[in-house]
């Protein structure tokens, strides 16, 4: 592929060389028709992997910022060929693909400070779009690739092992696999002049990349790691380089950074009311558990892993396996809906369903050895039966596990009551305006969390231990909806 940004890589950061890109090749100065034909068919399947469109009041000024920006890429002088999203997702992430197509979640946007901040998010993955980092991936990911949690896990070249065949590659997986370092630098660099050129201080990219940096390592912490990697962080590696080089980009375009303190009082203005964390309508998940409303149950994760919420499947996953939970059809034969399940994942035959049952629920379930990646594991599907739906889990553990450390989270699994259901409450990102006499530690106990309240509401709004709050400014605190 044509290297479009001339980049010194290989010098120690304080002397490091950048250049910020006059265009984008020739070649590139149009969206073509195959690109938008592209994005027009993964639009629909990203929307759906990512909560689909969020409705609040934000998404038409996202749109209007994301427009603003791409149109300075040189792609196209209408803003009407871009397509920008704001996604009812509770995962810090953006992405674009071909097309003009621009995303970024609600839970990304709640994290930043101005709109300057949101513009460098939206100009970064526009320099993707305009240096064509996408191009090739249907051709060059592989299956066994690993994306979005258990099915791909358990692909591999043997026969069985092809669980994840090529129905299951989504288009969240061919558009948002991780790029490379220099076609991260690349994006970084045609983001500030995309950013810059819009009339936004080009210092909000550097400033928005610390604020990852610092929501990766709380992220990390609450999950008892060592390290963390958010969704956005997974696809785009950051790094305290990183953030120098946005730095020395900025200063390259001769603009002054914002004065220290000054507050995008506007845009912190618009965020208030935005739904944060889980949307009830898809399932909430407090510490261990999971309960969705709509479906009504609940169930909780071992001690050690992590629930993930999507909008179609939920995963748990720890050192011991991977698990996911979807819906499907009610039916009242499971083993002939376990046999299927495999069935279309790939594998040729299966062991005839065990049965069993939990908290008033029967149950069926089979397990199959599959290769994955060169290495043997177990892959387990098993299905309950309710009065509406059929809910199943695809487990993968290592070989000769089976089920193995996920038996308690199988029989966690239950129904909930109407009562209960109408309990399940989510959570808003409010707007408050300090008064004298409040202090970090007391806005922090607003915050609607068992845990690490401090943490959270320093990360959220930027700050550090050296800060103070001063009345008048604003805040953002997390509550109850």
């Amino acid at each position: 592929m044509t290297r479009l940004l001339s980049v010194a890589l290989a010098l120690p950061a304080a002397t490091m060389a950048v250049t910020i890109p006059a265009t984008v090749s020739a070649q590139a100065r149009s969206i073509s028709a195959s690109e938008k034909a592209q994005g027009a068919e993964a639009n629909p399947q990203l929307l759906a992997e990512f909560g689909g469109k969020y409705d609040g009041p934000q998404a038409a000024y996202v749109e209007q910022v994301g427009k603003r920006v791409a149109v300075q890429s040189g792609l196209s002088n209408a803003q009407g060929d871009f397509t920008v999203a704001l996604l009812n997702s509770p995962v810090e992430n953006a992405f674009a693909i071909p097309g003009g197509y621009v995303y970024v979640t609600r839970q990304l946007l709640a994290l930043m400070n101005s709109e300057a901040e949101l513009a460098s998010v939206m100009g970064h993955e526009v320099g993707h779009v305009a240096a064509r980092h996408s191009a090739g991936r249907q051709r060059t990911a592989g299956i066994g690739s690993l994306l979005a949690g258990v099915v791909g896990a358990v692909a591999g070249n043997s026969a069985i092992g092809q669980l994840a065949g090529a129905g299951a590659r989504s288009a969240a997986q061919l558009y948002t696999l991780k790029y490379g370092r220099d076609q991260e630098y690349a994006a970084d660099a045609l983001g500030v002049r995309y950013i810059a050129g819009a009339g936004y201080n080009p210092f909000a990219a550097a400033d928005m990349l610390e604020q990852l940096g610092a929501s990766t390592s709380l992220n990390a912490q609450l999950a008892g790691q060592q390290s963390g990697v958010p969704s956005w962080a997974s696809t785009h590696p950051n790094s305290r380089e990183r953030v120098q080089r946005a730095r020395q980009l900025a200063q390259q375009t001769g603009r002054a950074a914002a004065p220290v303190g000054q507050q995008d009082v506007a845009f912190l203005r618009r965020l208030d009311g935005m739904v944060y964390d889980d949307d009830p309508r898809q399932g909430v998940v407090n510490g261990q558990t999971f309960v969705h409303p709509v479906m009504r149950l609940r169930f909780t994760a071992p001690t050690g892993y992590r629930i993930a919420n999507g909008s179609d499947a939920v995963t748990v996953a720890g050192s011991g396996g991977q698990a996911q939970f979807k819906a499907a059809a009610a039916t009242s034969d499971l083993p002939t809906f376990v046999a299927q399940q495999f069935r279309a994942l790939g594998a040729s035959a299966a062991p005839a369903a065990q049965a069993g049952r939990a908290n008033g629920l029967d149950y069926a379930y089979s397990t199959v050895r599959a290769n994955a990646n060169g290495q043997s594991v177990d892959a387990t599907v098993l299905a309950y039966r309710f009065p509406s739906a059929t809910y199943y889990w695809t487990i993968v553990t290592p070989a000769g596990r089976g089920i193995g450390p996920f038996a308690p989270l199988i029989e966690s699994v239950s129904p909930i009551t109407a009562q209960d259901a109408a309990k399940v409450r989510g959570k808003k990102l409010r707007i408050v305006t300090v008064k004298a006499g409040d202090t970090i530690d007391s806005l922090s106990r607003q915050m609607a969390y068992t845990d690490a309240q401090r943490d959270r509401f320093m990360t959220l709004n930027g700050l550090s231990d050296r800060d103070t709050l001063r009345p008048g400014m604003l805040v953002k605190v997390v509550t109850e909806a």
